[in-house]
């Protein structure tokens, strides 16, 4: 039997989805037509991406399934003609790629690096940063990508504690979930690194409030969702030096526009949204899976819950 898959991604990627797809469905001894355009009523399964050319699922009167490539979710899930199942992106390349860049980014911080990177006269003499065990760090959201991040950061010794709307148990991490446990979080917390998905619940987490319960001087990083943060509290507990820096991967509006105060402001760090990306091979791998557990009648992996949002 084929099944018939329809790649619904960014058109610009589509050779290279053409060509991972095959394989990978291949490897699975699936046999597939894959295809960038098909009629829609013939379609099994929507491999997709918001930014790619779908927008209206009512027409895929067969699809069993749409399998997103997104780790996000929050561009689909409120869609009212999303009836299918769908499936997020959790694969080790974007764990890796996240992981790497969190990583790097609290050990700059941890390090200091920025004083002589950034030097514009001769320093000397500077007292040396704690050792990692010493220095807190709060990881918000501990999905897939946010438990492979404290989890790193703990291997190298930092004092790693984990927060998360639901509980969780990851073996070497101080886990803590529910609202009431949040300022207990924060005001521990010398670097806060952002993983969570954006939901009305978690939609300007740091507000004023929130930001007011850090640590003075603590750090912000963000590699999760632009609206998680309250831009203009941030802005201010910046300059107030509450906050003694924000680096920063995403945002409400991307590109971040030309004029956004980010870019000036001396105690920010703007990245171009590139701290995980989805790689088309590994992706691909993760689709093949799910295609082939639902032609085996096994359950998909990494299914959305459309009412909670994520």
């Amino acid at each position: 039997m084929t099944v018939n898959v329809l790649y619904a991604g960014n058109q610009k990627l589509w050779p290279i989805y053409e060509i991972e797809l095959a394989k990978a469905l291949d490897e699975q001894r699936i046999n597939a037509n894959i295809s960038c355009d098909m009629p829609p009523e013939d379609v099994d399964y929507l491999v997709y991406a918001p930014n790619g050319p779908v927008q209206d699922f009512t027409p895929f009167t067969r699809a069993k399934a749409v399998l997103g490539l997104w780790a996000g979710v929050e561009k689909v899930v409120g869609n009212p003609t999303l009836t299918q199942p769908y499936t997020r992106m959790v694969d080790d390349g974007l764990a890796e790629g996240m992981t790497e860049w969190v990583t790097g980014h609290v050990l700059r911080h941890h390090l200091g690096m920025d004083r002589y990177i950034h030097r514009t006269q001769p320093i000397w003499h500077q007292p040396a940063p704690p050792l990692a065990r010493d220095r807190r760090v709060a990881v918000l959201g501990l999905g897939a990508l946010g438990s492979a991040a404290a989890k790193a950061l703990r291997a190298l010794n930092f004092n790693v504690c984990g927060w998360s709307r639901s509980p969780k148990d990851i073996p070497g991490i101080d886990c803590h979930s529910g609202d009431a446990s949040l300022r207990k979080v924060l005001s521990r917390a010398e670097i806060v690194v952002l993983l969570l998905p954006k939901t009305p619940e978690t939609e300007n987490l740091l507000n004023a409030e929130r930001l007011s319960w850090l640590p003075k001087g603590a750090v912000i990083i963000n590699p999760g969702r632009g609206p998680l943060i309250d831009d203009q509290a941030l802005l201010a507990a910046l300059d107030s030096g509450q906050v003694g820096h924000a680096t920063l991967d995403v945002f409400r509006i991307e590109p971040l526009p030309d004029d956004d105060p980010y870019w000036a402001h001396p105690k920010v760090t703007v990245t171009p949204h590139i701290a995980a990306d989805t790689r088309p091979a590994s992706a691909a791998r993760v689709v093949a899976e799910n295609i082939r557990r639902s032609e085996a009648s096994e359950p998909l992996l990494h299914v959305v819950d459309q009412a909670a949002g994520y």
